[in-house]
């Protein structure tokens, strides 16, 4: 068994130390190329390609910032990229440990102070919108709640000129509808008769007395027949009813009291049957042919009421249907407990009594500002407290504040009364960016021009843990 083994056991000895002598040469060589000079100058090239990147190699080599500064001008400052309120006189490291970037002197926006120029992307990006300043007829709309009611100056009492007893009721309820000269009831008043019996009797002495020769005694008799006809007519008995006792020649028991005017009967306050005084009240009747509506406006719109301004009215059950009249009367007061005005309206009615008393309605009033006036979006202005600015669109991207004198609220536009013209554009969205912008540029120019920096002028060493900034500014 040993002896057949033999040869095998050689050959894989003979390969091993064949294996170990080339693993030797390759390390050899491998270590031969990475000899300490090579290695040497291989840190030198690498030095060299460092001091080009960092612009610490020859005079021949400039970095991209200075050549870039040489065409854009003299650096004016230095600004965080990321905080464009922290700002520098001398290039470094912003608070956040980032590079500033240079400002050119020109880079600023030409125009009025605080004016910002904004590429078009930018523009786009924040979604900048514009409107054109317009001259129209400004009108305000003050929206309120009315409610219906009586006309009061059509409001009456029929009271009956003489005593008597109510014989026989024909309006005998509230709500009723009654026109003018319609029945009411029956009254039984003995004065009412014996003024029946004199006026019959002075006609028949009428026609005795008018063939006397005297005119004297001629003229007596037509005093004593119209003398008793007018006092028939006093106790409102119509021409009707005397013209019927006359053809008729007998006096009746009762005399019809008819309705003086149209309306409805509001309150009953006498039955059928019961005694009545002369002037007590027998009916209350309402004309509603036109309502009045009564409305509370807010103490800050008081002063766009006048009398005479048209007013719409739009009922809840009829959203289709609306009713137009006008302001009668203002009142003179508020009220004490909801801080209101009261105003009074007067609307007519349809043949149909559509506008009842104690109804609740939508009603409008319309208010004219002025005839004409500049007006713009409510959003467009900026409104501090103690100014009212607008940022006016110029040529070329470039955007201007502006101060405003604004007039009333009218609807969602302001009347501008200074600070604006005809025909120029005004921003309506992301203004409160380019405001914040604007203010920063007026901020930096006015320090910029308290402290101006020499040449030369070292900047003074910054407390401990504070990195340095601009004179007048906290540490960044």
């Amino acid at each position: 068994m040993t002896t057949q083994n033999h040869p095998r056991t050689g050959l894989v000895v003979v390969t091993i130390l064949v294996t170990l002598l080339v693993g030797g040469a390759a390390a050899y060589f491998l270590g031969y190329l990475s000899t300490p000079g090579s290695r040497m100058a291989e840190q030198k090239g690498g030095a060299v390609l460092h001091e080009q990147a960092q612009g610490k190699g020859g005079g021949h080599q400039k970095t991209a910032s200075q050549t870039e500064g040489k065409k854009k001008g003299k650096i004016r400052y230095w600004r965080s990229s990321m905080d464009p309120a922290e700002i520098y006189d001398k290039p470094g490291k912003d608070k956040m440990g980032m590079d500033l970037v240079p400002v050119y002197e020109g880079a600023e926006a030409a125009g009025p102070p605080g004016t910002v120029k904004i590429d078009p992307v930018t523009i786009q990006n924040i979604g900048v919108k514009t409107t054109m300043v317009r001259r129209k007829r400004l009108t305000r709309e003050i929206r309120t709640v009315g409610r219906v009611a009586y006309n009061e100056e059509k409001v009456r009492q029929i009271s009956p000129k003489i005593g008597g007893w109510v014989e026989k009721q024909y309006v005998n309820f509230p709500g009723q509808v009654v026109e003018k000269g319609k029945r009411l009831l029956e009254i039984y008043s003995p004065g009412l008769v014996s003024t029946q019996e004199e006026y019959l009797l002075a006609l028949k002495a009428k026609e005795g007395l008018v063939k006397s020769p005297f005119p004297e005694v001629a003229s007596s008799g037509n005093s004593l027949a119209e003398s008793a006809e007018r006092r028939l007519k006093l106790w409102d008995i119509t021409d009707e009813q005397i013209k019927a006792l006359r053809d008729r020649g007998l006096i009746t028991r009762t005399m019809v009291l008819h309705a003086p005017f149209a309306g409805i009967i509001l309150k009953r306050d006498v039955l059928e049957g019961g005694y009545v005084q002369p002037g007590q009240n027998l009916y209350s009747i309402a004309d509603i042919s036109t309502v009045w509506v009564y409305a509370d406006v807010y103490e800050y719109e008081a002063p766009w009421v006048r009398l005479g301004q048209r007013a719409e009215m739009v009922l809840s059950y009829q959203p289709g249907s609306s009713y137009h009249g006008k302001v009668t009367y203002v009142y003179p007061y508020l009220k004490n407990m909801t801080r209101t005005l009261q105003v009074r309206m007067e609307f007519p009615n349809t043949r149909g009594f559509t506008l009842k008393p104690d109804m609740w309605a939508n009603v409008t009033l319309h208010a004219e500002v002025a005839r004409q006036g500049l007006s713009i979006p409510i959003q467009a202005v900026i409104r501090t407290g103690k100014r009212d600015i607008a940022l006016v669109a110029l040529e070329g991207g470039r955007f201007a504040p502006r101060d405003l004198r604004i007039g009333a609220q009218v609807g969602d536009e302001f009347e501008v009364l200074d600070g604006l013209k005809e025909g120029e554009r005004v921003v309506t969205s992301a203004q409160v960016l380019i405001d914040s912008e604007s203010n920063l540029q007026v901020a930096v120019s006015k320090m910029m021009e308290a402290k101006p920096q020499e040449k030369g002028q070292e900047r003074p060493p910054a407390p401990a843990g504070e990195k340095p900034g601009m004179p007048g500014m906290p540490g960044m």
